[in-house]
């Protein structure tokens, strides 16, 4: 039989995504439209509209396809029920022979003026109010694909620049060069500033409650504010999130005025900005994308 070209359109996939929906809403429920957003996003995705709902789904053939769904719709649920910021409603996850796909509903994005862009900034300092015991979380979890082990590394567990280099950056330099992305010359830079966190990493602060992939793309503007997706999320010091925030592309000041709203940003945060952005450096790097490779000299060069 010939097969759409969607993977979402899989008639045995599409019946499963309905029979999920219709439990979910408490009666029956079909897909009446199909709108793609695969350009969009990360995986194949789309927005599935029926009487009652719009439900959007993201498909996923990864071996670990439903784990890494899992991970993700536990993370959404975890940061609601700590911080009562707003995330889309989980559905569930469905599987087929070809993969896995994870269902929410839908949210209906609004223009981001700069009110909006104000509340993308308040509602990341929502979660940092959050505090832990513990750097790291019960739940493990992935950046993009790659796996994020968030276990304590210490018996207390609040030993900030011991958690970032052992759970962070270690594993993803070593994968970068497994990888064959990393230069040995570059990787060594890496691990001399590996070696001087605890003069670098700033004053010891309480583990806060992170987004952990906080780009802007990762912030859905709504009428009744922002919505948090994608989320890495784990206890860390908060400046993780702040320096993600303009990682890919600028964002407006706006964003940054509404998180002190909330809560203050240190000033020396300017100062350690590329040292947690080095994580994401050696994730993109790891993943393939080499073009980065004078990014992560950048966030290197300024501690050597």
């Amino acid at each position: 039989m010939e097969q759409s070209a969607h993977p979402l359109q899989q008639p045995d996939l599409t019946e499963r995504i309905e029979h999920a929906v219709s439990g979910h809403l408490g009666q029956p429920w079909c897909v009446a439209q199909f709108q793609d957003l695969s350009d969009l996003a990360s995986h194949p995705s789309a927005l599935l509209s029926g009487h009652g709902a719009t439900v959007f789904a993201k498909f996923s053939r990864a071996l670990n396809a439903i784990d890494q769904f899992e991970a993700e719709m536990l993370g959404l649920k975890f940061i609601f029920d700590q911080s009562g910021v707003s995330i889309p409603s989980p559905i569930g996850i469905v599987s087929s022979e070809d993969g896995a796909a994870l269902l929410l509903e839908a949210v209906e994005a609004v223009e981001r003026t700069p009110q909006r862009w104000r509340q993308i900034g308040q509602a990341l300092a929502r979660m940092h109010l959050i505090k832990g015991d513990q750097f790291g979380l019960h739940l493990h979890g992935y950046f993009g694909s790659l796996y994020q082990d968030n276990r304590p590394v210490t018996s207390s567990g609040t030993d900030w620049p011991t958690f970032y280099a052992e759970r962070r950056l270690w594993p993803r330099l070593i994968g970068a060069i497994d990888a064959g992305h990393l230069p040995i010359a570059i990787a060594r830079k890496v691990e001399t500033v590996i070696a001087r966190f605890p003069q670098l990493c700033g004053p010891a602060i309480t583990p806060a409650l992170i987004h952990g992939d906080a780009q802007k793309n990762n912030f859905i503007s709504a009428a009744h504010g922002a919505v948090v997706v994608d989320p890495s999320v784990h206890f860390a010091h908060p400046e993780i999130d702040l320096a993600q925030l303009d990682y890919f592309e600028p964002v407006p000041d706006d964003v940054f005025d509404g998180y002190r709203d909330v809560a203050p940003i240190d000033p020396g945060f300017a100062e350690r900005k590329p040292l947690w952005r080095l994580s994401t450096d050696l994730a993109v790097v790891m993943a393939g994308g080499v073009e980065y490779l004078p990014r992560l000299i950048e966030s290197v060069e300024p501690y050597l």
